[in-house]
């Protein structure tokens, strides 16, 4: 069983060269290695969670190098959950693509099992080193995806993404060089088990260390005020990709818990106070300035893209008060805002297909084909995002502040989350009104190419994760007592 730990890493590092080299031309011959390979993928993730699902922890040494020389990859059920969902929206986007975005530019299938790789790599590793090894493979596939179809504001944002991210990369390898010079090592688990042995000298270079390290993820997971490179990237990228990028923003929330767990979780005596305690706060902002954003925007992947920094926000909330209760309802809202959001971008790409050279934007515009379909996504969408009952934002709001109450900053979370959740409804309704109700009375919409075939497999791939959220909501209980035994691992693995 141990082999199959790095399939999700194996299958896109054999399959995205082979497109390149033999189907960059085929556009039918690359759509079957991508579609397969991500459903493999998604097979092979979900027998992944079922085998951790009884709580073992495997450790797979590639090449059987001990610890701690070797690259160590770690499967439990945090990173078999985060397997899941990444082999989901992997699944869902190569089959969107299908409509007509795969043929806007080279090496589509490529880059996008090149960036699934990079992800499932990063919630794999148990080396920090390999971490950074992770998220550079990431960004260089994101930045391809993100330019994918061409445009200045698309090139723009990109080489905005690339500039951040590249400082991101610089401040981590030197967090990377200040732990390894302390510790003489990368693997997570050594690295918590020696920062307690350190001399009274070395403590606080290690402070520095890992307070950088918790930066870089900040700055992955765009929490206020290392949030600005998110809205314009995935406001301006192709639909489909930011639908991907729901889940690649959570790799950065999803290395601050991994790293809490393995190094800091038991060494708080020994590590800075202030190497954690301003994630709190700069988690509450976010949640604000995400949700007046969603209020502000001007196209609907502008409102799914600050719908993501406000999640971003919550998520870490959750993560900061450090106990299971509030890492189970963060962990539950983790997978219900991912599949949202990305139901959220599919949607936007089908209207604005519909739209002609108004596309996303919320202005009015003349009556658009299938309006009927779209305004009922679009107000299934809405109420998943802002969590308004039955689905399982709701839930997960309500198990968010149950978790709050004993924290000191349990007030504050309950004002913000039920004010912002209020601008979001406000949000949406102003969208939704502007889109499907306030229509001209005459269509001046050119018909294109495009809309032809009515974006059939990306409103298939929509409503397969609107079905994911119904099941989300349907099974909540089950979830929410699976991802509780996710959290008492997590802060018990060191």
């Amino acid at each position: 069983m141990n082999h199959w730990v790095i399939f999700p890493i194996l299958i896109p590092a054999v399959v995205a060269p082979l497109i390149v080299l033999t189907s960059r031309r085929d556009e039918v011959l690359a759509r079957v290695f991508s579609v397969a390979a991500t459903l493999f993928m998604l097979v092979v993730s979900c027998w992944l969670w079922h085998a951790s699902s009884q709580g073992h922890v495997v450790r797979y040494e590639l090449g059987q190098w001990p610890s701690p020389f070797g690259i160590v990859f770690v499967l439990d059920r945090l990173s078999a959950t985060m397997l899941v969902l990444s082999g989901v929206l992997g699944f869902v986007v190569s089959l969107a693509a299908i409509d007509g975005w795969d043929q806007r530019g080279r090496n589509f299938h490529a880059l996008l099992l090149l960036q699934l790789g990079g992800i499932n790599g990063a919630f794999l590793t148990g080396d920090l080193f390999n971490l950074f090894v992770y998220f550079e493979v990431m960004l260089i596939a994101s930045y391809g995806l993100m330019v994918h179809g061409g445009g200045a504001d698309r090139l723009r944002a990109g080489i905005q993404f690339v500039v951040i991210n590249l400082c991101g990369s610089s401040l981590f390898l030197v967090a990377l060089g200040l732990i390894y010079g302390t510790c003489g090592g990368l693997q997570m688990s050594d690295v918590g088990q020696k920062i307690g042995l350190l001399p009274e000298g070395n403590r606080a270079l290690m402070s520095c260390g890992i307070t950088l390290l918790m930066m870089v993820f900040a700055v992955k997971a765009a929490l206020v005020p290392l949030h600005f490179w998110l809205p314009s990237a995935y406001g301006h990228a192709p639909p489909l990709i930011a639908a991907l990028f729901a889940i690649a923003t959570k790799v950065g929330i999803y290395c601050m818990i991994r790293v809490h767990g393995q190094v800091i979780s038991g060494n708080e005596g020994v590590l800075s106070q202030w190497t954690t305690n301003w994630l709190q706060p700069a988690g509450l902002v976010t949640i604000v300035v995400g949700m007046v954003g969603v209020l502000a925007s001007r196209t609907l992947c502008q409102m799914g893209s600050y719908a993501t920094l406000a999640s971003s926000g919550t998520i870490v909330s959750c993560v900061a008060l450090l106990n299971s209760d509030s890492l189970a309802a963060g962990l539950y809202y983790l997978a219900h805002s991912t599949l949202a959001g990305a139901v959220l971008f599919l949607i936007a790409d089908a209207i604005a297909c519909r739209r002609g050279a108004d596309a996303d934007q919320l202005v009015t515009s003349g009556p658009m084909s299938q309006r009927a379909l779209l305004g009922g996504l679009f107000l299934i969408a809405a109420l998943a995002i802002t969590g308004m009952p039955p689905l399982s934002g709701f839930i997960g709001k309500l198990l968010i502040l149950d978790a709050m109450r004993q924290s000191d900053w349990g007030g504050w979370m309950w004002v913000i989350i039920l004010a912002t959740s209020l601008l979001g409804i406000l949000g949406f309704a102003r969208a939704g009104s502007t889109l499907f109700w306030k229509c001209t009375a005459n269509s001046n919409i050119p018909p294109t190419s495009h809309e032809h075939n009515y974006t059939i497999m990306t409103l298939v791939a929509g409503g397969s994760l609107m079905l994911g959220l119904i099941a989300l909501t349907a099974a909540a209980g089950v979830t929410l007592a699976e991802l509780e035994s996710v959290a008492v691992q997590v802060w018990s693995m060191r």
